[in-house]
């Protein structure tokens, strides 16, 4: 791997800022070069909320992307401000339960998950976040399977009782990003 910027987005409370800080840490802990930049209105929830993650192989020149090669988005919003920025032939990844619209990106794979059925399924419907996570890192194989796992653990240390189902949350994006890349 070269390097990959990837931006996740959505409103504030949908989790994004986590879900790129499990991912930041992932990519850390085996031994990738990182930088992780959270961008987010003063609101506590419902504001807009995004995350820049950039994994390397060599150092980060700098954190502030504006043509990352991975989008993943919670919201219409945050499709219609983020989707025309990711570069061709990247990847952008669309919460099929909150965003009724099609990307109109020829030019990049779109997966389309519905991210808050899974998380229901898995059972706790908060974690869409989670599903959209594990659905990028099953697709991408940005970093191990495991190592997510562990981070969501590590992060839920304090609130065991929310780690089963997180950790199912994401599972179940996972296998949903294997299939879909088992169909590309």
């Amino acid at each position: 791997m070269a390097s990959t910027e990837v931006l996740m987005a959505g409103f504030g409370g949908q989790g994004m800022l986590l879900s790129g800080k499990l991912l930041a840490h992932a990519a850390m802990t085996l031994g990738k070069q990182v930088s992780w930049l959270p961008s987010y209105g003063p609101e506590m929830r419902g504001g807009t909320a995004n995350v820049t993650v950039c994994v390397s192989d060599k150092p980060v020149g700098s954190p502030y992307i504006t043509r990352p090669t991975a989008l993943l988005v919670m919201n219409q919003p945050s499709l219609e401000k983020f989707g025309s920025r990711v570069r061709e032939g990247g990847l952008i990844v669309i919460n099929s339960s909150l965003i009724p619209i099609k990307s109109d990106r020829a030019d990049c794979k779109v997966l389309y998950v519905d991210a808050a059925e899974l998380a229901r399924k898995a059972g706790t419907a908060r974690a869409a976040n989670l599903v959209m996570l594990g659905c990028y890192v099953g697709w991408s194989d940005i970093v191990e399977r495991e190592s997510v796992v562990k981070e969501i653990e590590e992060e839920f240390s304090s609130k065991a009782k929310f780690i089963p189902a997180n950790v199912a949350a994401y599972e179940a994006g996972y296998e949903a990003g294997l299939k879909l890349r088992g169909g590309a």
